[in-house]
């Protein structure tokens, strides 16, 4: 038996669009699990499916189901979703919340409305969507909770404190859900990443001086990650394999917080 598979598992991902949350869905249905992706992007999200679909030759697509919704709107819509995609594939076996948005601003320059986006798509919906599917219609005898933080939830970096806010209270969020779900059978943890060369990260990197670029890589020892570093640490903490692990940070950093 293996412990790692998510064969038949549904999964619901947001951010499944692009970046690290596609590249969880694509390595997800490659263990074998149906997934439920969530993002702003219908375009995008077609594509995702369409590179799922084009896994396997026995991959079916009616197992893989895309809703669009912007995170930092519509909260009320996600219980529709969810409660469609139920009657479609069946009970949820668990989540990866890898939406996220980040502004980088000095906190002179910061408006209240900044903190509230930035709060409502990176920490909220992902502590909603735990709501919506933790109630006993939607989940599965055993479930698995998976939020995307960040190595900014544990140490400082300047210009980004609304965003290392609101991944910090990711980590505090998923300590205490953990306690509260652990009746239910669901372990809830958290990922915090380092830097990770999704699409952005790496238009971002070339816009930058040599010289600023080099001093970033330089505090990462294993060098910068790939989405798929975060992605396999996703999918061993929505497997069998992690079913004792419930209310931690997994940090995934190549050892830059090791210094």
């Amino acid at each position: 038996m293996n412990r790692f598979s998510l064969l038949n598992k549904v999964i619901v991902i947001t951010g499944a669009s692009s970046g690290i949350g596609k590249i969880c869905a694509l390595e997800c249905a490659r263990m074998g699990a149906k997934i439920i992706l969530i993002g702003r992007d219908t375009e995008r999200l077609n594509e995702v499916q369409n590179e799922i679909c084009e896994l396997s030759e026995e991959t079916i697509k009616e197992n893989f189901l895309i809703y669009s919704i912007d995170l930092s709107d519509n909260l009320k819509d996600l219980s529709g979703i969810i409660e469609d995609a139920v009657s479609k594939l069946g009970k949820i076996h668990g989540f990866i919340h890898a939406a996220g948005i980040e502004k980088t601003l000095p906190i002179s320059a910061m408006k209240d409305s900044d903190y509230e986006n930035i709060f409502k798509v990176n920490a909220i919906s992902g502590f909603e969507l735990a709501k919506i599917v933790s109630k006993k219609k939607y989940i599965s005898e055993k479930a698995s909770f998976v939020f995307i933080s960040s190595i900014t939830a544990v140490i400082g970096r300047s210009g980004v404190v609304a965003y290392a806010a609101s991944k910090g209270a990711l980590v505090a969020g998923a300590k205490s859900m953990a306690l509260e779900l652990a009746n239910k059978n669901i372990n809830v943890n958290c990922i915090s990443p380092g830097t990770i060369l999704t699409p952005m990260m790496v238009k971002y990197l070339e816009s930058i001086p040599t010289e600023e670029k080099d001093k970033r890589k330089e505090g990462f020892p294993l060098g910068l990650g790939d989405p798929l570093d975060v992605a396999n640490a996703s999918i061993f903490l929505l497997s069998d394999a992690s079913k004792w692990i419930t209310g931690q940070n997994l940090i995934v950093d190549g050892g830059y917080t090791a210094r």
